[in-house]
């Protein structure tokens, strides 16, 4: 496995000069058919990592946001969010992100979240969770959410669609944040915050932090408590400890529309 991080790594440190080149120099861009914004930028960046990946291991299946699944079938599944926090990106705002996850079988066993513009890369894997391939991660000790500082992601999807669940989690924790994407799962595996709860999401939006988290300490799943594959809703909530995790899942379980 360290044989295929050092390999992804090695690529996507080449992959990430890619979006500084456009960032904040003005890109066209264009919407998919769920309305999301996507640019030249996001394209060529899975298209390098794509290939880098390809070349390297030819029989690896890959899946990525912007060109979908590869025709193969294999117990290696790469999985490429190129840009994560493309609205981010396009406004000059230098929190978006770029994930990759490796499935061995349906088991998340690997995963890389970097933020270009900010210099940072996050790594985990069986032998623990890194930033920058040095300081070994390890998410707080917090375990009650009167005493967590809380991150609330997509905030204006769940006031939309889970209003009772947005309005509990805005008066939850010791502190909370509205955000978006991948960068405060980052932070809970640093242990700069305790928890996230994030909600519709897509499998290369969560799949690549599962490793990172885990390895940290965190604890990862769905709303349900249950284990996030490919097959997984995007309804998403990350911990620092058990405790704090199981507290959550009651939480969002008793305030459910």
């Amino acid at each position: 496995m360290q044989h295929f991080l050092k390999t992804i790594l090695a690529i996507t440190e080449e992959a990430e000069k890619i979006p500084l080149r456009y960032f904040r120099k003005g890109v066209e861009i264009d919407n998919k058919q769920d309305a999301s914004p996507v640019t030249i930028a996001d394209r060529q960046t899975e298209e390098f990592i794509r290939a880098g990946i390809a070349a390297a291991y030819p029989d690896h299946a890959i899946l990525g946001e912007e060109f979908g699944q590869s025709d193969h079938s294999h117990r290696y599944h790469w999985i490429v969010d190129p840009i994560d926090g493309t609205r981010s990106f396009i406004s000059g705002m230098p929190l978006f992100g770029m994930l990759i996850a490796l499935l061995d079988g349906d088991k998340p066993a690997l995963g890389v979240l970097r933020m270009p513009a900010l210099g940072e890369v996050y790594s985990g894997s069986e032998d623990g969770a890194f930033l920058n391939g040095e300081q070994r991660l390890q998410t707080s000790n917090c375990i009650a959410l009167d005493q967590a500082f809380l991150y609330i992601n997509e905030g204006e999807k769940l006031l939309a669609e889970e209003p009772q669940i947005f309005t509990t989690l805005c008066n939850s924790g010791r502190e909370h944040r509205l955000s978006y994407d991948c960068y405060p799962h980052a932070l809970l595996a640093a242990g700069q915050i305790d928890a996230c709860v994030d909600f519709d999401l897509k499998p290369y939006d969560f799949l690549p932090l599962i490793a990172i988290i885990e390895a940290a300490g965190g604890v990862i799943t769905d709303w349900d408590g249950k284990p996030l594959t490919l097959k997984s809703g995007g309804r998403v909530v990350s911990a620092a400890t058990a405790e704090l995790h199981q507290e959550l899942l009651e939480l969002l379980k008793n305030h459910g529309d």
